[in-house]
């Protein structure tokens, strides 16, 4: 300082000089390590640096001794001093280590980490949240706040499990119920791997085979039934459902059976077609000779209504109009 007090030139320079340094240090370091309050720390240091210099070298070079003057001077080294306190205590933390920085911001940092196992319990993702946890109980010591995350996740994994694993068998048994057979088998493949861990899978492939073969006998049975009412509508429609669900060596048995029953739909089917022809009912001789050419297509008597269809259906539009 000179004999009035104040600071010399040089002084002034290597003060703001060193802080302008350990601004844009500081605002480096929070780059590298992104820390947001580290870079905006530095940069407001910095602006404030560049801004006041000029002001103070043009207050020490003025030679005015007037009390206006000397009012600014205390204003400027008071700001300089508080730089200064900045820029030491900006120091001290830049030299701080990792370990010590972390002493000092443990309680932020736990709780940091509990909210982000809260959130991470709340995405299910059960890996992530147990990793926290040990970051909590070995790097921190929390141990006791980490056994209770460890049991609550523990306790949420295995109830989102056992919730997942009901759902899978509530949609087999659908699939089981509307006999979709093929696509049940493939589901209780599915979820015997992806829950082979859970007791509540084993068997679930005998569960569909034992039901599909319960519903085969029992459409076997209406079918032997029907036939042998005379239903021959019902037999009908139980025969075309038995030759998708039987195979070949099943359906032997019924063969016998089933020929007669398709004999006698077709005979139907022409008396049906004959009797609307005679009374000239077109629209109902169309529909059942439409019928007849659907389900019989190979016999002689769907070649005998390919050749008159088309004038019956031509009828059939002349008395619509």
């Amino acid at each position: 300082m000179d004999e009035h007090g104040r600071f010399s030139t040089g002084w002034i320079i290597a003060i703001y000089g060193s802080a302008a340094v350990l601004s844009i240090a500081a605002a480096m370091h929070g780059l590298t390590d992104g820390k947001e309050l580290w870079v905006l720390a530095g940069l407001v240091t910095l602006v404030l640096t560049l801004t006041t210099l000029p002001v103070c070298l043009a207050a020490r070079s003025s030679g005015n001794e007037e009390k206006d003057q000397s009012i600014e001077l205390d204003r400027i080294r008071t700001q300089i001093r508080s730089l200064n306190d900045t820029m030491n205590t900006l120091n001290e933390t830049i030299v701080l280590s990792d370990d010590a920085r972390r002493v000092l911001n443990r309680r932020k940092e736990r709780d940091l980490l509990c909210k982000a196992i809260e959130e991470d319990i709340q995405l299910e993702d059960w890996d992530a949240g147990l990793v926290l946890v040990r970051e909590l109980a070995e790097r921190f010591g929390y141990r006791v706040d980490a056994e209770q995350f460890r049991a609550r996740i523990e306790r949420a994994r295995a109830q989102t499990h056992d919730k997942a694993v009901h759902e899978a068998i509530a949609g087999l048994e659908g699939m089981i119920a509307s006999h979709e057979w093929e696509q049940a088998l493939n589901e209780a493949a599915r979820i015997s791997r992806v829950f082979h861990e859970a007791p509540q899978v084993d068997g679930l492939r005998h569960r569909v085979i034992s039901a599909r073969d319960r519903y085969k006998q029992n459409i076997e049975r209406r079918f032997l039934q029907a036939a042998q009412n005379e239903e021959i509508e019902e037999a009908m429609s139980l025969l075309r459902e038995m030759d998708h669900l039987l195979s070949e060596h099943e359906a032997e048995q019924f063969q016998e059976v089933a020929r007669g029953v398709i004999g006698k739909a077709r005979d139907n089917l022409g008396v049906q077609f004959k009797m609307a022809v005679h009374d000239k009912a077109w629209d109902d001789a169309a529909s059942v000779g439409e019928r007849i050419i659907e389900e019989f297509p190979n016999s002689r008597m769907a070649s005998e209504v390919r050749d008159i269809i088309d004038e019956i259906r031509g009828r059939a539009n002349t008395m619509k109009r």
